[in-house]
């Protein structure tokens, strides 16, 4: 129902070849699974979403209707970088470096012990 005709019900090719007159072009997107609007809190997500286009002076609208399910979004535990004490050894080895250089570029190389040297080396 386009606002500002009384709640009257209009023809569908009549409401289009006015809107075509006015420039508004509506196009339906076909086959959409889902659509999620995501916050830093939490996510909406539309399963039944039906969704439109619509171009009307250069400017693009989106249409969305659907049911919303909200959930939070659990903040992500930090990924624990594992490296062996051969790893440190042979970093600290070939890039002559201590123990803390060593372990720390390990860190910085997600535990990669050839990316970790050939950093220390690039430095």
């Amino acid at each position: 129902m386009i606002p500002g005709f009384g709640g009257r019900n209009m023809n569908p090719k009549r409401l289009n070849a006015m809107m075509k007159q006015m420039g508004i072009e509506v196009e339906d997107i076909d086959d959409v699974e889902e659509v999620v609007i995501r916050t830093k809190e939490k996510e909406i997500v539309f399963r039944d979403a039906t969704v439109s286009k619509m171009v009307a002076q250069g400017q693009t609208t989106w249409q969305l209707m659907g049911t919303p399910e909200e959930r939070s979004l659990a903040p992500k535990a930090p990924v624990k970088i594992s490296y062996s004490p051969e790893d440190v050894k042979l970093v600290m080895e070939q890039a002559h470096v201590d123990e803390a250089q060593a372990r720390k570029a390990l860190d910085e190389a997600n535990g990669q012990p050839a990316e970790a040297i050939l950093k220390l080396l690039g430095e």
